[in-house]
């Protein structure tokens, strides 16, 4: 949400100063007025449906939950499902208009090492943006395996395993079509409040860098240890000593989001987008956009998703609420599998203050 504003202002100022010197004046401003008249263009709204912030101030409690999920298929059709321990963050956040500055202790890991994670999303009237990094350390759990034996499942089920490895980073930018009516900030940001039901049409692209390592000879020495010596033997493909992929994703795709207003200052927001994601292993001679057009494989398009929902109240002053946001991304080969699944819960409360100059009442 930070960046928005000091990039148009940078912008503004960028123009300014490919102007030559020998202009007049009067063409100078008409130029930049141009430019300011597109910049307000850019984020006009209608009235009817959404109420613009009144403020320039606020401060806010923030519970931030973060979860992770993958599910590993072999070509034996064996399934094995692994999660981190969700963390749990809680600090405050201030904020100046679109600018929002904050600090959060996360209160799960406190004497652990805790895990890299970094999450951005920007919320403005016509476009948005989500960037992500994060990498995992190996402190992982079972959730579940599939493979066709109930002892074997109960026995792995919440088993620590430090033999997998994970990171992703990339960002999601996107478009929305109705962006007069439908607002994502009143959802997300709290910066507008949403005043009538209205829904929006989205389309976007995506980039994103991918890599995980599975260690098969711990799993299997683990299978053993707790279910029974010779079982990884019997049940597993032993020969299968370790999986590493590394793979870059470019993705276009498109969805729907839509504003639910059930009450005065109630609004519950729910969107969905479903991507075209071409893959290519790291490490190939041809870049991804060269294979893109050069080796174009339709056996490496797989079908991404983000996916977010808001429950908001706020009455311009006091606002509270919850949102998640979440992202998948699939890999499949003839021989392995995986699906990734990361996200937020995000708990806040807050006040805004310090009316806006139009806002105040003349004496």
């Amino acid at each position: 949400m930070c960046g928005f504003p000091i990039l148009l202002s940078l912008v503004i100022t960028f123009t300014i100063g490919l102007y030559p010197k020998s202009d007049s004046a009067t063409a100078t401003k008409k130029k930049l007025s141009s430019f300011r008249r597109m910049v307000r263009n850019f984020s006009r709204v209608d009235t009817n449906y959404i109420e613009p912030q009144k403020y320039n101030f606020t401060v806010m409690l923030q519970n931030t939950n973060s979860f992770e999920g993958y599910t590993l298929r072999t070509k034996d059709n064996h399934k094995v499902v692994l999660a981190p321990q969700p963390s749990y963050k809680l600090g405050p956040y201030f904020g100046w208009r679109f600018i929002f500055l904050g600090y959060t202790i996360d209160l799960k890991h406190l004497k652990s090492e805790a895990r890299e994670a970094f999450d951005f999303s920007l919320y403005a009237p016509q476009v948005g943006l989500d960037i992500f990094f994060r990498k995992s350390g190996k402190n992982y759990l079972i959730n579940s395996v599939d493979y066709g034996n109930k002892l074997i499942e109960k026995a792995m089920k919440s088993q620590n395993f430090s033999g997998f490895e994970t990171s992703e980073r990339g960002f999601n930018a996107y478009y929305i079509f109705n962006h007069s009516k439908f607002s994502y900030p009143a959802a997300y940001s709290q910066s507008t409040i949403q005043r009538r039901s209205a829904g929006s049409a989205l389309a976007g692209i995506s980039f994103s860098k991918h890599k995980l390592n599975m260690d098969w000879d711990k799993f299997h020495q683990l299978m053993d240890d707790v279910a029974g010596k010779g079982t990884a033997q019997e049940f597993c493909d032993t020969t299968l000593h370790s999986t590493k992929i590394d793979y870059s994703d470019i993705s276009i795709g498109g969805g729907y989001a839509y504003n639910w207003v059930f009450a005065r200052n109630w609004l519950f927001d729910i969107s969905l987008q479903l991507a075209l994601g071409y893959k290519q292993l790291s490490g190939k001679e041809n870049s991804l956009i060269k294979d893109l057009f050069n080796n174009f494989n339709f056996k490496n398009i797989m079908i991404d998703g983000v996916s977010r929902v808001g429950l908001v109240w706020n009455n311009m002053r006091w606002y509270s609420g919850a949102s998640a946001v979440f992202h998948s991304y699939n890999y499949h080969k003839s021989n392995f599998s995986a699906n990734t699944m990361f996200g937020n819960v995000y708990i806040y409360a807050g006040y805004n203050f310090g009316l806006k100059k139009q806002y105040r009442k003349r004496k």
